[in-house]
Order: structure tokens, then sequence, then C-alpha cells
């Protein structure tokens, strides 16, 4: 039983230290008092933005300052929320500045319609001749490229009036599925334990094999009880889309929700492409699971289980930070140098405490340091969350140590390829260090997941995603029946012959989440591949692919992520990076059975 502690017992060089961005809460108090000043000084150029260069160029420059003051006080309050979720008077701070915020954009709004408004080219005359708005060309143009989806004043209110309304199937989906079901109890070892989204996936890790077929039935037979509630509710999500997309003008979902990264469409369908056509060895991996864990038959309740036993790997922290700037070397003294730095300076918030938040994220703002929480135990897998989330962070300070404000950020498209390249290069570092061969076996099968739980799973997400939207935008109805049928024609397509696809796994479209995320899921694929690719760049190439990617992490959004991630040698116009990528993976599936077979 692990002892967790009150947050006053820890160490201070185990905590982070938030005063980069407030020394005391004295200083968030007076910070807060000042918001509405300046909100007011920026509502007085409200009709009058466009008179004049200096008025464009000001009411630019109050506006990024409020949203830069607005994100220091909201990060502040919610970290030392998160240091313990108990205390009052952090909750009370974050609603706080929650309630500014949204004052803040409500009273602000005006400054979007009034620069799309510009019908004679203003802001490109009042550019030429103010050399100080020069630095907001890329932002000038990210704005209006959305021109002509944005409707008159009349029907942009009509819309935010439906913002509510149009929530209800998604707000629907989040209280049943982690409110309103009750999952049963099952028997663990010596005791009984009520089923959870929590456990489920832990419980099928487990080496009983008849402890997961019953969890997997019990948990799936709920979601069966319910699923013509649960597909009532997508189809309402997915109408809706289809709704807000037509309004705007685009010509479907996908292309509406790929255009505020400005992605084409063909990043979409190159993956989707790429990975039905290296499923060869998604299916080789399969019949080696079922070889390996001597089964008849390999049911989807044994994907989960590890088929290397018995192995435990521990590190403490010191050790965790050792491995971690050892796997890193290969990305130069320039990076090394300030992850060791990090490890010193109060980046990290490190060990459990009582009442702390649970997980583990990258989070700053552009003033402060990036700074990471954990909840740190001695596995493998804690190793592997500390350097991901070192890879977030170093994007975040090199982002924001090298563009101004405006760009000091980077899109959701390429937020997991930083993250991602970490975690390849740590894999890389222990697989060739490591002398034990189940050791070794163990690490690999760690990686090898990583490969079908990040591209092959989520690409069959973003084709059933695609698939059902196409179904609904052609008018057809989609019924639980219809949905589960698709979905058991996918699994049997990406998890080949080895596999039973039963009639359980059939509604796993139910319990996932992130079918309410408008075409979201596809950027996981796009990431891991990405990051693969620019990984093996750096390990192959050296000192060149090294500052190509550096490059990379200090672009922000100063350009569009395309074309970023392109000049760091990862193009995803192009299959060429998830080819790799599963030539990779089918590479270390034959390594994973040579070293199986040389362990017998």
């Amino acid at each position: 039983m692990i002892n967790i502690q009150e947050r006053e017992s820890i160490k201070e060089e185990f905590k982070w230290d938030l005063s980069s961005l407030y020394i005391s809460d004295n200083e968030w108090e007076v910070e807060i008092k000042r918001i509405n000043g300046l909100i007011e000084e920026i509502v007085e150029y409200k009709t009058h933005i466009l008179d004049n260069d200096k008025n464009l160029q000001r009411t630019i420059e109050l506006s990024l300052k409020l949203d830069r003051v607005l994100s220091n006080l909201y990060t502040y309050a919610k970290m030392k929320q998160d240091e313990n979720t108990k205390k009052e008077i952090y909750q009370n701070m974050t609603s706080r500045a929650e309630s500014i915020a949204v004052k803040a954009n409500q009273e602000t709004a005006f400054i979007v319609t009034e620069l799309l408004e510009d019908e004679n080219d203003l802001i490109n005359k009042y550019i030429c001749d103010n050399k100080k708005l020069v630095i907001y060309i890329k932002y000038f143009d990210d704005l209006l490229r959305k021109k002509k989806h944005v409707l008159s004043e009349k029907e942009e209110v009509l819309l935010a009036q439906a913002g509510e309304m149009a929530a209800v199937a998604q707000n629907s989906f989040g209280m049943l599925n982690n409110a309103d079901l009750k999952f049963p109890k099952v028997a663990l070892n010596d005791e009984i334990v009520n089923l959870s989204h929590g456990n489920f996936v832990p419980l099928l890790e487990s080496a009983n094999r008849t402890l997961r077929k019953e969890v997997f039935q019990k948990y799936y037979e709920v979601y069966e009880n319910h699923k013509n509630v649960f597909a009532s509710m997508l189809a309402g999500n997915i109408k809706k889309n289809i709704f807000y997309s037509k309004a705007r003008n685009f010509n479907s979902s996908i292309e509406s929700a790929l255009f505020e990264n400005n992605i084409p469409l063909s990043v979409y369908d190159n993956l989707i492409e790429a990975v039905n056509e290296n499923l060869p060895a998604m299916h080789k991996y399969m019949k080696l699971r079922k070889k390996v864990l001597k089964l008849d038959k390999l049911q989807m309740y044994d994907i989960y289980t590890p088929i290397v036993e018995d192995v435990e790997i521990k590190f403490d922290y010191n050790e965790s930070q050792q491995i971690v700037l050892e796997a890193l070397k290969p990305l130069g003294d320039e990076y090394t140098r300030v992850v060791e730095n990090s490890f010193k300076d109060g980046w990290i918030d490190v060990y459990e405490n009582i009442g702390k938040r649970s997980g583990a994220y990258s989070w700053g703002t552009y003033d402060s340091k990036p700074y990471i929480l954990l909840n740190y135990h001695q596995t493998l897998d804690n190793t592997f969350t500390l350097i991901h989330e070192m890879g977030h962070s170093m994007h975040s300070y090199l982002t924001r140590k090298t563009q101004p404000y405006v760009y000091g950020n980077y899109s959701i498209f390429v937020a997991e390829v930083a993250s991602t390249t970490n975690e390849a290069l740590l894999n890389q570092y222990l697989l060739k260090k490591e002398t034990d061969p189940k050791k070794k076996l163990f690490i690999l099968n760690h990686y090898l997941e990583q490969f079908r739980g990040t591209v092959y799973r989520q690409t069959m997400f973003a084709e059933f995603e695609k698939l059902i939207y196409e179904m609904s935008e052609a008018g057809e109805a989609l019924t639980a029946d219809v949905l589960s049928e698709k979905y058991v024609e996918l699994n049997k397509k990406y998890y080949g012959p080895e596999v039973v696809i039963d009639d359980k796994i059939a509604l796993e479209w139910a319990r996932i989440p992130h079918f309410y995320y408008n075409f979201y899921v596809y950027q996981y694929a796009t990431g891991f591949s990405a990051a693969i690719a620019l990984s093996q760049r750096i390990l192959n190439e050296g000192d060149c692919a090294v500052e190509d990617y550096l490059k990379f992490l200090k672009s922000g959004n100063s350009k569009d992520s395309i074309e970023i991630l392109e000049k760091a040698g990862a193009n995803m116009l192009s299959k060429e990076p998830v080819e790799n990528t599963l030539k990779l993976f089918d590479e270390l599936v034959d390594e994973f059975e040579r070293l199986l077979i040389q362990e017998k």
C-alpha cells in the first residue's frame, strides 16, 4: 500500500515553483482587479478600429495583452487548485478567473467582427504604412481566411444563442456515461470490486483469462442495455455538426473540422489509406500474440493483457531523471541543458499528495515556466510519462523563447509530436542498453502496444467517424444496429483473421467520448507518425536533423502546422511518414519474435 502524504510533508525540491506566474495570492488579487480597466480601454475602440493604422495597432496590442493576463490569472488559480483540489480558496479563484474571461470575450467580440468587415483592403494598406503591424501579417491572414465562413451579425447571434441547445447530445453522453451508468461487480482475487471506466482496461490486462472474459462481457452488457440511447445521442451530435458546417458554407463536416488548423482533407485520407495498406503487419502482431498466449482463439478481451510475464522494471525519481537525460542526448546540448536545469528549477510537481489532481500534464503560460504535473511512482510507465510531458514543456519553452506572444503557442495538430518524439527516443535508448532478454521483450512489447493503440486503433476510429458522417450527410439513419454493424466490419478488417470479433465489441462505439469531439482522433495517429519520422531522422542523420527539429520546436504558430512539420522532415501531405512508421512496427514485430525464440 502506497502511503500518500499531505502536501506540506513533501520537500520543496519536489514541488513546482509558481512564482513565475504570481509571487503570491495577493499579487493575483491585484492583477484581477485591473482587468475591467483593460477591457474598458479596448471597448473605446469599438467601431473605430479601422479608422487608421494607429487604432488597428493599439487594438491588437491591447487585445493580446488582455488575453495574456487572463491566461496567467486562470492558469495560476487552476494549478493552485490542482495542488489540493479540496481547497475552496482556489476553487473560488478559478471560478472568478473563468467568469472574468467570459465577460472579456463577450465585450471584446466586436474586434473580430470589425476586422472581417474590411472591404477596402485597409488592413493591408495599414501594414504597408506602419512597420509595427508587419509582425501581425500571419495573424491577419489566419483571421481573414475565415471570412467566407463568418455570417452576418444577426446570423452569428442566432448561432451563438443555439449553443447551449447544440451541446445537449454531448452533455447527455457525458452525464449518462460518467454519472448514471451502473456497472456490476466482479470477483478480483479475494475481494469483490465494482467495474468502472477506470479499472476496465487494467482488469483486461490481468493474466486471469476467466476474469478478463467476465469483465469484458459484463462491461459491454451495460452498453447493450442502453445502446439505442447512445445511438440517438451520437446521431444527434453528428447532425449538430453537419448543421453548423452547412450554416458556415463548408462542403462537409470534415472540411469544417480540419479548416481551423488549415489541414487539407488529403492528410486525413492519406492516413486511412496508408494504414489500410499496412494492415498485414497488425495481423501478424495479432497472430504472434495468439501464439505467445497459447490460445486456440484470440478474443477481444485478450488484446490488452501483457504477453511478457513476470517482469518488473522500476526506477526511483533520480534514476528516471538520468535515464531521460541519456535518452534525449541525440537532441544535443542546447536541449538537454534546459531539461537538466528544469529538474532543479521548479518546473515539476513530482509526487502525489492528498487532494492532488490525478494524472499528468504539461501547462503554463507565455510568461511562466512550462510546468509539469506528475504523480510519480517507480514504474516504467511513469518514466515514459516524465519524458512525454517534458517533450510538451520543451516545445512550449523553445516556442515562447523564440516567438512573440501572438505566435507563442502551437496548434493541436502538432501538439503531440514533441512528446511522442521523446517517447520514441526513450524506447530506442532502453532497447539499445537493456541486456536482460526478458526485460528487453517487455520494453519491446510496451513499444508495440503504442503503435497498436495510437496508430491502428485511432485510425480505425477516424475511419469509422468519417464513414458515419458520410452516411448521415447522405440521409441514412444511424441506428444502434447500423452503427454496430459498421463497427464490427472495421474491427474485422483492422484486427484480421486471428481475432474473434464478437457481438460485444460491436458496442465499443457507444463508450468512446472522442466521437463527440468532431474529427479529433486522427491527430493522435498523424502526430505519432510524424514523431516516429522525426525521431528516426534524428537518430540516423544527426546534427542536421536535430537542427531542423529544434527549428520546428521554436516555430510556434508562426507558420501553418503542415509547413512547419515538412521543414522538420515529416511531410504529412504524403503517405510516407505513416508508411515508414508502420514499416518500423513490422520490423519490431519480427524482432520481438526473434527474441522470443532466443529466450526459449
